[in-house]
């Protein structure tokens, strides 16, 4: 079997492509896979260093707005139609699977044109049109959560990274905490807001250092690479430690009692599967996806919500020292979120694209 593999541009969409090639490849070494994206996606430094081939189509972004791109985009995507139907010729690709974003479009239209079976993942609260289109091409649609609207959807979850799926965060609690450099026996709140960090919780947090180690709390912060001068570091009785980026997540996930941080939709489908206690804080811009990502969890009582404008360091300081003191609350924050976690999505979804192969399960 031979899987391409489009979803490029984000870590949104190349995180769960790589994490399904994982899955296709534990369980079975010999399956062929490609992976499409563009010169400029994420993609083009991730998927050759996760060992996969990588093949380039052209980005065919659809505007938004009337403009002269609008002129130029059936040209543009005719070329991208016929380079993605050259990867899947070439490769003999016995199903393709589409995670959005600008390569999933023209890879799902070559499929249809060569009669390639189709997969959809759709992992945020709200499809773009790549996959709206996608969906309807195919019986064999994924979905992050039940309230993602598509046709013919299922509910598999977000295919994971396997350190964070398989994460036991009490037997990694100390190890975790030594890695950073934190305490073993203090209450320890986790910050982060993506891989560039996110300015409003930097803001906040630069006002609350002193008050939140004066409670005994220490903090793990990511803000980003280039924020560095953010946030500082305070080396003492109850250390803040601050570092650009972590590239090992389950690690912090594991050090951590509660997460403030951004409701990205990987970030919220990571929250929910290590049962971490959250406080989320959407993205204020775009449609509002970032909040509809953090409802599940929010209405299940495995997280809280505090809007964008509304952090600052006066409410992290009168929120966060009692719920990191009320063990119990936490306790129960943590059992409720991991009810609606999926560890299992990668394995799911991999089932679902062998089915696809096959042509069997409700195919076209």
């Amino acid at each position: 079997m031979h899987v391409v593999l489009a979803g490029g541009g984000t870590a949104g969409h190349v995180a769960p492509a790589l994490a399904t090639a994982d899955a296709l490849r534990r369980s079975d070494p010999a399956v062929g896979i490609t992976a499409l994206g563009t010169e400029r996606g994420l993609e083009k430094q991730l998927v050759p260093a996760h060992g996969y081939e990588l093949a380039l189509i052209p980005a065919v972004p659809l505007p938004r707005r009337p403009s002269g791109d609008l002129l130029t985009l059936p040209a543009r995507l005719r070329t991208a139609i016929r380079n993605a139907a050259e990867v899947l010729h070439a490769s003999v690709a016995d199903v393709v699977v589409g995670f959005g974003g600008y390569v999933s479009l023209p890879t799902y239209l070559a499929a249809r044109r060569l009669s390639v079976p189709i997969v959809v993942h759709e992992a945020n609260s709200i499809p773009g049109l790549a996959n709206r289109i996608g969906a309807r091409l195919t019986r064999h649609v994924a979905v992050a959560s039940p309230q993602i609207r598509l046709p013919h959807a299922t509910h598999v979850g977000i295919p994971l990274r396997r350190s964070v799926a398989t994460l036991d965060r009490a037997a990694e609690r100390a190890a975790a905490r030594a890695a950073f450099g934190l305490r073993p026996d203090l209450p320890t709140l986790l910050v982060f807001g993506g891989s560039q960090g996110a300015r409003r919780i930097n803001t906040a947090m630069a006002g609350v250092v002193a008050a939140l180690t004066a409670a005994g709390i220490q903090v793990l912060h990511a803000v980003g690479a280039g924020n560095e001068s953010a946030v500082a570091t305070v080396v003492g009785d109850v250390p803040y430690v601050a570092v650009p980026y972590v590239e090992r997540m389950e690690l912090a996930y594991a050090a951590a009692d509660l997460a403030l941080c951004r409701a990205g939709a990987i970030t919220c489908a990571e929250i929910a599967a290590v049962g971490l206690p959250a406080i989320f804080v959407p993205l204020p811009h775009g449609n509002g996806e970032q909040r509809l990502n953090a409802r599940p969890l929010m209405a299940a009582g495995g997280a809280l919500l505090v809007d964008d404008a509304a952090l600052t360091g006066t409410w992290v300081a009168e929120h966060v020292p009692s719920l990191l003191a009320d063990g119990a609350r936490l306790a129960a924050m943590s059992e409720k979120g991991a009810l609606l976690g999926r560890r299992d999505a990668d394995e799911r979804l991999a089932q679902m694209v062998r089915r696809a192969a096959a042509g069997t399960g409700g195919s076209w």
